[in-house]
């Protein structure tokens, strides 16, 4: 399941394992992108959030790999966006992570296997994007809690993205995706619980 496909990072990553023979379902607002089957539903709307992932699993069952990759990404100074602007990226940026980990994974756990994969970003808060600084902050620390709860049975990680998505770029999505596969397919003991791609490098 890839939650937030559209250009860029989510349709690459459904191509990605799509080209490992994995059935992909996609969610998105519009219903379109890349996948077997394209869902719609916004990630704020916790009902429609959660019927998305009950047909994709009614579909192909108890997924393997879910993506979050769902984020307003808006440049916004304190004091630009009023609280309701403010929540309504929380609720897109940290609170439709939770609501998909929530209901996928105990599941997943039951079953012992799968990886929660969450795209983050901004590894050093940015004053001209407070909104995303503030939500690829609370994704972060998700991720350490997910993984507390449910590590030892589900790979919990994250791939933080540090700079603008760009195809033929160093930040290319079809690059990008590379790590999220990587981190599904890796061995337990090697388990990561981050992939950091920075234009110093990609990290570890």
């Amino acid at each position: 399941m890839v939650i937030g496909v559209g250009p860029g990072i989510g349709e690459a990553v459904a191509r990605r394992f799509a080209r490992e023979g994995m059935p992909v379902a996609g969610i998105s607002r519009t219903g379109g992108g890349e996948g077997a089957l394209a869902l719609k539903a916004d990630v704020r709307d916790e009902a429609a959030l959660r019927g998305a992932l009950d047909a994709a699993a009614e579909k192909f069952g108890t997924p393997d790999v879910v993506v979050y990759n769902a984020a307003v990404v808006r440049p916004d100074a304190v004091g630009g966006l009023d609280a309701q602007g403010h929540l309504d990226a929380w609720a897109v940026n940290v609170v439709g992570a939770i609501t998909a980990a929530g209901h996928v994974l105990p599941e997943m756990a039951r079953r012992g296997s799968g990886s929660f994969i969450i795209t983050g970003g901004m590894p050093e808060p940015k004053a001209d994007y407070v909104s995303l600084s503030l939500g690829k902050a609370g994704v972060r620390t998700l991720v350490r809690l997910l993984d507390q709860t449910y590590g030892d049975s589900v790979h919990v990680a994250s791939v933080t993205v540090d700079g603008a998505v760009e195809p033929g770029t160093f930040f290319d999505p079809d690059d990008i995706a590379e790590h999220y596969w990587r981190l599904h397919v890796q061995p337990r003991e090697l388990w990561q619980s981050e992939v950091l791609h920075s234009e110093d490098g990609v990290f570890p």
